[in-house]
């Protein structure tokens, strides 16, 4: 017997995202969510591309955040992760990242998704494989980096049309 768990990804607000930032207690955490406010600031039309993502279990829990790391037309997003330690283990991840590649391939010009890893990040790994993810056989200064590429169908049609926006999306 199969099961599938519901996890709910969205971009965060400003004020979400002041929020992380005032209560980020690992400095490279607090670094990278400044990062992604100043980008979606500098990048309004793009917000949820700069964006933390927050990620909620099925019940209604904040569970973890993703981001994209910003987008340049013609160059491939890279897309980040974490869940937080209690929730770690259970798929969430997975899901999550596979939703915001939802997301990203329905989006104009993205063609391929880029990520990288701590190469003792075996777990992290381990999502990327389940999402799609190739390693290319270079070193980012993460570790290993990997690519996903949209999926076509047999007449050269990206698979991904409409996406579950339900769970994409919250009323804020």
């Amino acid at each position: 017997m199969a099961t599938v768990k519901q996890v709910r990804i969205y971009p965060a607000n400003r004020q979400q995202m002041e929020t992380a930032i005032a209560s980020a207690k690992d400095p490279e955490l607090k670094k990278a969510y400044t990062e992604m406010l100043e980008g979606c600031l500098e990048h309004p039309d793009q917000w949820d591309w700069y964006a933390m993502w927050i990620i909620e279990n099925e019940d209604g829990i904040h569970i973890g955040d993703l981001c994209f790391k910003g987008y340049e037309y013609g160059k491939n997003p890279e897309i980040g992760y974490g869940i937080n330690d209690e929730f770690q283990g259970r798929g969430y991840a997975t899901e999550a990242t596979k939703l915001a590649l939802e997301w990203a391939f329905s989006q104009s010009g993205v063609m391929a998704v880029e990520a990288e890893t701590d190469p003792d990040n075996i777990a992290s790994q381990k999502v990327l494989e389940k999402c799609g993810f190739n390693a290319t056989g270079t070193i980012g200064e993460e570790g290993p980096r990997f690519i996903v590429y949209k999926e076509m169908d047999e007449n050269m049609q990206p698979k991904y049309e409409e996406t579950v926006w339900w769970l994409l999306q919250k009323d804020l």
